[in-house]
């Protein structure tokens, strides 16, 4: 299976993106199902390096580099990236700058697609 997640959320305030990527690490853990995830909007921020938490509390640069590191592909809106001043260098392990156009290549790829 080839599931896209598409994030639109900022990354603290609502669990919709902790949610989001709750769901995909438990769907790359499936090692037939191929994940990818499009960060935009205020998404893109999740991405964010040097993230500094309260302890126990849940920390979305780290899933996104579990979800990387289990073979998830993580795409940043690079329009989203820019408006928010992000820089590439401003990223952390494993989500990258990406496009729109690539987000319509991984739609059509997708076998199912999930808004967050």
């Amino acid at each position: 299976m080839r599931t896209l997640l598409v994030v639109n959320d900022p990354p603290y305030g609502s669990e919709r993106c902790y949610n989001a990527l709750r769901l995909a690490i438990s769907l790359k853990k499936r090692e037939a199902d191929e994940v990818r995830v499009f960060l935009m909007g205020d998404a893109a921020s999740c991405a964010k390096a040097g993230q500094k938490l309260a302890e126990g509390y849940y920390h979305l640069e780290r899933m996104l580099k579990i979800l990387s590191v289990k073979g998830g592909e993580i795409g940043v809106c690079g329009s989203c990236m820019d408006a928010r001043g992000l820089r590439d260098e401003d990223l952390g392990v494993g989500p990258r700058r990406s496009s729109l156009d690539e987000l319509t290549d991984w739609t059509r790829w997708a076998d199912k697609v999930m808004v967050f």
